[in-house]
This record gives C-alpha cells, sequence and structure tokens, in this order.
C-alpha cells in the first residue's frame, strides 16, 4: 500500500477517537493483518482511516460477493478468522452469498457492513438496506452499532463469536454516523463472555462409552469432517493416533479431507455421492460407527432410512444441534474435537479390554475386496493427440505438484470452483495434511474458487496456490482477475474445460433423458488471450501428450497464470450415488459393470 502520512495503530488507550479510528484499533488488538473489502460512501471514514496507517493491509477486489470468499480461503488455510469490509446497501446483500456459504462450511468471517447514519434508518434512504434483517439466517450472529460507547466492545464479542464453538461468519452493521463521531475505546476482555460459553471438554463418561462400544466393534468405521480441521493442527495429529491405534478404516467427507493422510493405507478416501466404493459400502456395512466433526449432510447419507442401517452411532461434534438432526445416534459427545480425540486416546489406553482382533481383520479383508474394484479406474489413451481425460488431468497435476513440492518445500494449497471438476479433485488430488483444501462443500457456491485462492496466496506468499475449475464456474467471479493482476497475486487457474456446465449435463444425462436443456456454453471467451489482457501467462493444453508441458510451465511461472485443459465434454463423474438412493446403490463408471451393490439390505457383506 502507498501511503502519503502513514502512521501506526496506536494500542494506547485514548479517551475517545472517531469511531472508524477505534474500528481500526480493535481489529488490530484481535490480531487482524489483511482486510477485503470494497469501499462506498458509507465506509469512506474507515477507508480514510486505513490510508493514514500501515498495520492493517487492505486488498480491494471487484466484488463483495469475492471480498466474503477471499476471506474464507484465508481463514481456511490459516485457522485465523477472516475479514470483510463493505459498504451499505448492494456492498452488503452482495455479500449474502459468501455469508452463507461460510456459515453453512463453519468459516469464521467478521464482515463489516457500512449503513447510513442511524436518524436515517428506516427512512429508505440512499443506498439503505436492513443488513441485520437481512444476514440474520445467513450468519451466526450480527449486530447493529447504534452507541458509540458500543462499537469496540461489538467488534470483539464477534470476534470471540466468528472463532468460538462452531465457527461462523459475524457481521457488523456500522452506521456511518458512529464512525465519524467520537468513540472510547476498550480493549479485549480479560473475563470469558457472560453468555456464549460452548462446551469444548467432552463428557467422560461418554467417553467411556463410546471407547466400549468400539472395542466391541467387529465393523468399525471412523468418518470424520471439517469439525476435525477447525479444531486446530493438534486435532488432525489425535485424529491420526487414534485410528492407527485402534487399527480401523477411516473416511472423510469433502470438507475434511486432510484431516487424515490420504496417503495412509486405513484411509479409505472421501465418501458420499461421490465418494470411493470402499468407503460407502464400509459405511453401509459397518455395525459402529464414529463421526467426529461430521453433521451427516444429506449428501453424506444419501436416503436417511437406509444409511448404514446396521450401526451403532457415536457423534462427535461442537455444536450441540448437530447431534440427533439428521441421524439418531446412541453416543453424543459435545466437545472441541481435538478434545475429544485427545480424551478417547487416554480412555483406549486406560481400558484393558481387548478388542475383536479377528473380526477386524476379517472386516479389512471385506473392505480390500472392495477396495480391489478400483472404482476410479478410468481409461486414458497414449495415442498422440489424444483427448484428455479430466480425471487424467487432476491425477498429473498431483503427482507434477508433489514433485515441484519435494524440490523446492514450497506447500501446494488447492481451491476449487463447483461442479465435475471438484469431485475429481476431490478425488484425484490427495491431501495428506489439513487446512490444504479449500471448496464449498454446503452450498456448492460457483465461482468460490478464484477469490478463495486470492486469500490463500495472500496468507501464504511464497507457496504454491492452484484453483481447480472449470469453465463455466471460473465465469462466475472473473472479474477477480483483476485483483490477481493488481497485487501480483501468483494464483494458478487451472481450467478443466469442457465447455459444458459439466455436473449439470451429467444429470439430464442420467435423470433427464438426455435433454441439455440450457447447459451448452456457447460463447465461452479464449482463456489464453484473457489471461494475456491482464497481464498474466495463458497457457493451453488440447491433447494428453500436452498435458505435464503445461503443468510443468505453470507450477514454474511466478506469475498469476490462466491453464486451459480441454477435456473429454462427454466424461462423467463416478461412483455416484443417484438422489434419493442409499450408499449400496452406486453407480460406476463404464470401465465397471453399471449399478452395482456390495451390502444386501439386510446388512450381510458381500465379496
Amino acid at each position: 500500500m502507498t501511503d502519503t502520512n502513514p502512521t501506526q495503530i496506536s494500542t494506547a488507550a485514548p479517551d475517545t477517537a472517531p469511531g472508524a479510528e477505534v474500528l481500526l484499533r480493535a481489529l488490530k488488538d484481535q490480531g487482524v493483518e489483511v482486510v477485503f473489502g470494497y469501499p462506498g460512501g458509507s465506509v469512506l471514514p474507515i477507508y480514510d482511516a486505513l490510508f493514514q496507517q500501515n498495520a492493517i493491509r487492505h486488498i480491494l477486489v471487484r466484488h463483495e460477493q469475492a471480498a466474503v470468499h477471499a476471506a474464507e480461503g484465508y481463514a481456511r488455510s490459516t485457522g485465523k478468522v477472516g475479514v470483510v469490509l463493505v459498504t451499505s446497501g448492494p456492498g452488503a446483500t452482495n455479500a449474502v452469498t459468501g455469508l452463507v456459504d461460510a456459515l453453512l462450511d463453519s468459516v469464521p468471517i467478521v464482515c463489516l457492513t457500512g449503513q447510513v447514519p442511524t436518524h436515517l434508518i428506516g427512512n429508505d434512504a440512499f443506498q439503505e438496506a436492513d443488513t441485520t434483517g437481512i444476514t440474520r439466517p445467513a450468519t451466526k450472529h450480527n449486530y447493529l452499532v447504534k452507541r458509540p460507547g458500543d462499537l469496540a466492545r461489538t467488534v470483539h464479542e464477534a470476534f470471540y463469536v466468528a472463532r468460538s464453538g462452531r465457527p461462523g461468519p459475524v457481521v457488523i452493521d456500522l452506521p456511518k454516523d458512529i464512525l465519524i463521531g467520537k468513540a472510547p475505546y476498550q480493549g479485549p476482555p480479560e473475563t470469558p463472555h457472560r453468555s456464549y460459553r460452548p462446551q469444548t471438554e467432552p463428557d467422560q463418561a461418554q467417553i467411556a462409552r463410546a471407547v466400549a462400544m468400539l472395542k466391541a466393534a467387529k465393523r468399525p468405521v471412523i468418518y470424520t469432517g471439517g469439525g476435525v480441521i477447525n479444531a486446530g493442527p493438534g486435532a488432525a495429529e489425535a485424529l491420526a493416533q487414534f485410528v492407527r491405534k485402534t487399527g480401523f478404516p477411516c473416511t472423510s467427507t469433502l470438507m475434511g479431507l486432510g484431516a487424515f493422510p490420504a496417503s495412509d493405507p486405513q484411509f479409505l478416501g472421501m465418501l458420499g455421492m461421490h465418494g470411493t466404493y470402499e468407503a460407502n459400502l464400509t459405511m453401509h456395512g459397518c455395525d459402529v460407527m464414529l463421526a467426529i466433526g461430521a453433521r451427516f449432510d444429506d449428501r453424506v447419507t444419501g436416503r436417511l432410512n437406509a444409511f448404514s442401517p446396521h450401526s451403532k452411532k457415536i457423534h462427535i461434534d461442537i455444536d450441540p444441534s448437530s447431534i440427533n438432526k439428521n441421524v439418531p445416534v446412541e453416543v453424543s459427545i459435545v466437545a472441541d474435537a481435538g478434545r475429544a480425540l485427545a480424551a478417547l486416546l487416554a480412555a483406549w489406553d486406560a481400558d484393558t479390554t481387548e478388542s475383536d482382533r479377528a473380526a477386524i481383520t476379517g472386516w479389512w479383508r471385506q473392505i480390500d475386496a472392495w477396495r480391489g474394484l478400483d472404482c476410479l479406474r478410468f481409461n486414458q489413451s497414449n495415442e498422440r493427440g489424444a483427448i484428455i481425460k479430466p480425471q487424467y488431468a487432476v491425477q498429473r497435476l498431483y503427482e507434477l505438484t508433489r514433485e515441484a513440492s519435494m524440490r523446492s518445500g514450497r506447500e501446494t494449497y488447492i481451491t476449487t470452483e463447483v461442479g465435475q471438476h471438484q469431485m475429481w479433485a476431490a478425488q484425484f488430488f490427495k491431501f495428506d495434511r489439513p487446512n490444504r483444501w479449500m471448496t464449498s462443500g454446503g452450498l456448492g457456491t460457483m465461482g468460490y474458487g478464484l477469490p478463495a485462492a486470492m486469500g490463500v496466496q495472500i496468507a501464504h506468499p511464497q507457496d504454491l496456490v492452484i484453483d481447480i475449475a472449470g469453465e463455466a464456474s471460473i465465469l462466475m467471479n472473473i472479474q477477480e482477475l483483476g485483483t490477481l493482476a493488481q497485487y501480483r497475486l501468483p494464483v494458478k487457474l487451472f481450467i478443466l474445460n469442457n465447455e459444458y456446465m459439466g455436473m449439470v449435463r451429467q444429470w439430464q444425462e442420467l435423470l433427464h433423458g438426455s435433454r441439455y436443456s440450457e447447459s451448452y456454453s456457447a460463447a465461452l471467451p479464449d482463456f489464453v488471450k484473457l489471461a494475456e489482457a491482464y497481464g498474466m501467462v495463458g497457457l493451453r493444453a488440447r491433447s494428453a501428450d500436452e498435458l505435464d508441458d503445461v503443468i510443468r510451465t505453470m507450477i514454474a511461472s511466478d506469475r498469476p497464470v490462466i491453464a486451459d485443459i480441454a477435456v473429454d465434454q462427454k466424461e462423467n463423474c463416478y461412483p455416484m450415488i443417484p438422489s434419493g438412493a442409499a450408499h449400496n446403490e452406486m453407480i460406476l463408471g463404464s470401465e465397471h459393470a453399471g449399478s452395482v451393490a456390495g451390502v444386501t439390505d439386510e446388512g450381510k457383506v458381500l465379496v
């Protein structure tokens, strides 16, 4: 940031200061280093205060939705709270999609929204919107600051709410007169919040019940979700210890990828609608299920009355409202995932009961038989000029980035848009560590990946950040190429271009008689020229023999890159559990024998 009159934000406690300065002082005391935003009339006092300091960096996005997604990428890759600043009216309403995305995926965000002066609220003033009313169902909590004395306290409380318990987005609506007028400053409170105190420590009696149930299991499975990642790196370490100590199979939701190493032989891959054959059949046929930091959403469960019909279930979650919400469980443990896992490890060692090793060995024999089907198998021709299979593109991207990382020591972070490419990325890009995978799970927001990648790159300027995208989804927030150019962010866009809204086309083929209604993109930009228009590197691969060179060139570049990868238009994403079907009713690809079931409805496992 160029600053003609830089001054640091003082942490001293003056009697009063303009509200905008008090706001920035509170942000600094909360450890904020970067804000993603877009200016407008009602927040100009904040932008003026930002101009006169250099402690907090501001990233100018091109659309408010992108500001929230960028803050999400920043938050999810660092574990910190992401911060957004938008103006009143359309600035706030443009942010709503990002807020709902963060709410469903449990991402800690504080969104500062401008508002008309307090005396004009309710008068339909220029760029007025009922921001707190609009965002009430879109956020974990929201505030309208009406008194100067509440400003600093509200900011500190908002950060506490955003990051505590189940994380989520919080809105602070700021009338312009509050920002201009004098306000007192107070630092973060030293005492616990008087009313919001999420339960983080597990009930030891419930932990003991869970261990007894797990030790008696003959066909167990550990099912993990994003809550393990939200609990911090210690939770992932404890999960790995527990899985290896028990010898049980482990699977993960889309949001939980990286919590347990994908390279570990005990990992079955992702479960759910596009999960692996072995993960879904293990879930269907298990007799004891341990769910940690997952919410049993519909993309995981399939048809609820057929979901894992013969298992006893243990559910660990920091959000009590998620337990028994979709699936009844026998043992419920409300706690932070990391602390619950630490308690499970201690209780497992303290309980001298032996697991049924013979049964567990037999269970693994069955799982390995399912795994032997190789449900992600695809056929990539090696002939010169052969069309690129999208699975092959992601597989080679993974392999070549891993090689590059081993040579350079740079970490690789992946974001995605939403659609077929997202599922292929989840299936073929392997994550051994948490916080390296950023995708829109609950809301399925097209346009998420590019701005999220910006936020990740801001947080990790020396590392490799790649947005695996589709040509339709990338266009949802394509204006953010301007942000990449302005801040010279070397984000790589790896576009699997099949000229269709791929997942829409797949559903139309399978469920609507191949009537491809409005799913073909008849007027796409030349992505190479588009990259060059923004001063970036544009690359294209039209055949499989060109792919590796394009990926290597992309990785090696220190500039932002758009790699346009022309892939098979007709390729579908399998396995797939059709809507309304159960886990044992998967459709497999053409390389297999169509629909395959590996568990009977009575729970008898089949080889």
